[in-house]
């Protein structure tokens, strides 16, 4: 049992049978290949019994970090799912008035820029009236930052947004780029920092910071205007 025991404290394949003889027979020390090994069978025993204890601690202590891992793993794949679920849906798959087709479209359709500073291109051209200052208008609007990252939408919401044209009920921007506008028309509008959001808006689920002053870009649509559709 000694000589067995004392076999684990040499590299395998290494040793001789001078050296195991000799260290059944108490001789007071060997060298191995660089590894000291004690004649004493108490102490072979002892260090053969530290060894298992130590090679157990190793396999503890690997099967411990990998379940640590393991769950460091998980936790940060659930921070990650909500925070993509805390940042809404991803701005390609979320609804828009101006799809791809139309994206491409735009490109070739004239930039008209206003006085103000105001730029738009027409998507669509539409037949009705124009609204007067001071009447209600309803509309669907997708507004985003010039990355194209949507930061408010009545899509989104589900329902119309319904306003007074003109009367400073809404930025700058979207109030001059509508007045022009004709029922049944849809719009982009590339509107500068000065007719957009003075103080910014902060940055929540969903919606991306805008700074102030910063410019913003609206695509919206005028589906109608209350009480003009009834003097037709």
């Amino acid at each position: 049992m000694a000589a067995s025991l004392s076999s684990l404290l040499l590299p395998i394949g290494s040793g001789s049978v001078n050296t195991l003889s000799a260290i059944r027979h108490g001789s007071s020390c060997d060298k191995v290949r660089g590894f000291a090994v004690q004649c004493s069978n108490l102490e072979v025993r002892v260090r053969a019994s530290r060894l298992r204890d130590q090679f157990k601690d190793d396999i503890c202590s690997i099967k411990r970090r990998d379940v640590l891992g393991l769950v460091l793993g998980v936790s940060s794949m659930l921070v990650h799912s909500s925070e993509a679920k805390g940042a809404g849906l991803p701005p390609e798959i979320k609804p828009r008035l101006c799809d791809d087709t139309c994206e491409k479209e735009l490109e070739n359709v004239p930039m008209v820029t206003t006085e103000s500073g105001l730029q738009y291109k027409d998507i669509k051209v539409g037949e009705g009236p124009s609204p007067p200052i001071g009447f209600q208008v309803a509309a669907n609007y997708v507004a985003m930052i010039p990355s194209g990252q949507i930061f408010d939408s009545s899509l989104e919401k589900g329902q119309l947004y319904i306003f007074r044209v003109g009367s400073g009920q809404v930025i700058k921007g979207l109030d001059e780029g509508i007045l022009s506008m004709k029922t049944g028309g849809k719009r982009r509008l590339y509107i500068p920092g000065s007719l957009a959001f003075p103080k910014g808006l902060t940055s929540a689920p969903g919606r991306p910071r805008v700074a102030a002053n910063s410019p913003v870009i609206f695509d919206v649509s005028l589906e109608y205007v209350p009480g003009l559709e009834s003097e037709e």
